[in-house]
């Protein structure tokens, strides 16, 4: 079996059960018609385990500090509000490899955003900005009566980040690890990329390599959880995140609060599948992005996919050198390109910076790209940590002929994206396997946990969250009809979370929000 690595990949390895709270009689999901207050839409009734009391903080230990300049310094677009106030501490906990359990210290750092009494930990995708970042504009999404009730504390996970931030991968091998063509080509660039990477990871990390992973995140959450003097951990992740949480429900159930998923990796552990419907889903965000675009009248009009083949084409021919010395072709172009379908938020900046590639300029669009590509102290690369906890987390490794077969087979069924989604399946071919058992989705007795889905979702597809969610023991799913990464965006969705969160009011199984 495999697991999803990063911004395009897997699957978690969660054998569970099928269970789940039911919508009523109809077979229908409910529908939210508008963004009015969650009471007007259906709640399920059949909770087994009710959802925990939400209480105080009893004698918290973190030194808040105020880093307002420096978080809005550090934030990637789009801006947030001057209102929002950011305060960063740091909670220490243990590295906990598997051969020397306890002896290295790690600092994980917390960010918190809004004022109100109880702490929702937020967590993000290992390879998406840092969870403190995230946190920072997730603050402005939300609506904000969630922050009279809670406050955002985003935390970096481990390996990224201010969190001890890994650095083991040169410069050059990053953006051979992105560099595969997505139209052919031998597997043989990403696949020595790897071997490269590996090594110097191996070198750098040393015994402390293996200690980057879910499960032991799950710990450094349980630290976090204790530092804030709560005795349940109410959390929100994003995405792979959820790897995390689902960590956690394994290690400390008895401990689990309030807990929203947004986006989950495809539990299934066929591939061809995960892979196929992955690609699917790319090719429905750059659809909806194309439809957006025209829409707003931008100068690529409504084929985005023909534009996008066209510049592909257009850096093939001739692929520019950026400053750090990787060359923008085809591979690295439609990485950046899916960076920015998955945040909606920046479709009007994509759409710019789309046009720019195609006069000659790329800078604008490898700039969707380069959290991955670059590293300094300041900005640590996303790249490394997730190839570290990625791999780490993955318990089994594709062959490279049967890399390259399903390559070939996703090409003719998908020639924009099919070529590019196995690419990732060769970076962790050089790493050391993984031999502790995976965390199981079906754990018994948990609460609630509220599960949101996105329709055109290009890193975690909805068909996969909801193979994800059918596996939970307590989810239900509300799913929004828009695109990009995660439906926090959704006003519906945010009213839906909010309910959750602040009121306890579980919505009906399969929800529907309207995009």
């Amino acid at each position: 079996m495999l697991r999803r690595p990063f911004l395009l990949l897997l699957a978690v390895l969660v054998p569970g059960l099928v269970a789940g709270c039911t919508a009523g009689p109809s077979q229908r999901p409910a529908v939210v018609e508008n963004d009015e207050p969650a009471a007007s839409s259906p709640v399920s009734t059949t909770q087994a385990v009710p959802l925990p009391p939400l209480t105080d903080p009893q004698a918290p230990s973190i030194d808040w500090a105020d880093c307002d300049a420096q978080v809005r310094a550090r934030l990637e677009p789009p801006a947030v509000p001057a209102s929002l106030r950011f305060s960063c501490g740091e909670v220490q906990s243990v590295l906990d490899a598997p051969d020397l359990p306890g002896r290295v210290q790690t600092r994980i750092a917390v960010l918190k955003a809004g004022d109100g009494p109880i702490p929702l930990v937020v967590l993000n995708d290992i390879d998406g900005e840092s969870g403190t970042l995230y946190a920072a504009h997730l603050a402005a999404l939300v609506p904000p009566a969630l922050l009279q009730r809670f406050s955002l504390v985003g935390v970096d996970r481990r390996g990224t980040g201010e969190s001890d931030p890994v650095g083991c991968v040169p410069s050059d091998v990053r953006g051979a690890l992105l560099s595969q063509d997505p139209a052919g080509g031998e597997l043989d660039t990403v696949l020595d990329a790897a071997r490269r990477a590996g090594q110097q990871c191996a070198i750098e990390l040393g015994s402390t390599q293996q200690a980057l992973d879910s499960w032991r995140t799950a710990g450094d959450l349980d630290r976090v959880r204790e530092d804030l003097g709560v005795p349940k951990l109410n959390v929100l992740a994003r995405g792979e995140a959820a790897d995390v949480v689902t960590a956690y429900a394994d290690r400390y159930p008895g401990r689990v609060g309030r807990v929203v998923l947004d986006g989950m990796p495809d539990p299934s552990s066929d591939p061809g599948t995960v892979l196929g419907e992955l690609a699917t889903a790319q090719q429905a965000a750059l659809e909806a992005f194309g439809a957006d675009c025209a829409a707003r009248g931008c100068p690529l009009g409504k084929d985005a996919a023909g534009v996008v083949t066209a510049l592909l084409n257009q850096v093939r021919a001739a692929p520019p050198t950026l400053a750090n010395g990787v060359q923008f072709g085809p591979g690295v172009a439609l990485n950046a390109v899916l960076a920015g379908l998955a945040d909606r938020t920046r479709w009007p900046e994509l759409a710019n910076a789309i046009q720019s590639a195609r006069t000659g300029n790329a800078t604008p669009l490898a700039a969707f790209v380069a959290p991955l590509l670059n590293g300094s102290p300041l900005a640590p690369s996303r790249l490394d940590a997730a190839l570290a906890t990625l791999c780490n987390d993955s318990a089994t490794r594709l062959p490279v002929n049967q890399v390259s077969t399903l390559t070939e087979t996703l090409r003719q069924r998908s020639p924009l994206f099919g070529g590019l989604v196995t690419q990732r399946l060769l970076w962790c071919l050089p790493w050391p396997g993984r031999t502790e058992a995976l965390p199981s989705l079906g754990v018994a007795g948990l609460p609630p946990v509220l599960v949101t889905s996105t329709k055109a979702d290009p890193v975690t597809p909805e068909t996969g969250t909801t193979r994800a969610a059918q596996q939970m023991t307590s989810a239900v799913r509300v799913s929004w009809q828009g695109a990009g990464h995660g439906a926090l965006g959704s006003p519906c969705v945010g009213e839906v979370v909010r309910a959750f969160l602040v009121d306890g009011r579980v919505p009906a199984n399969g929800t529907l929000c309207p995009a």
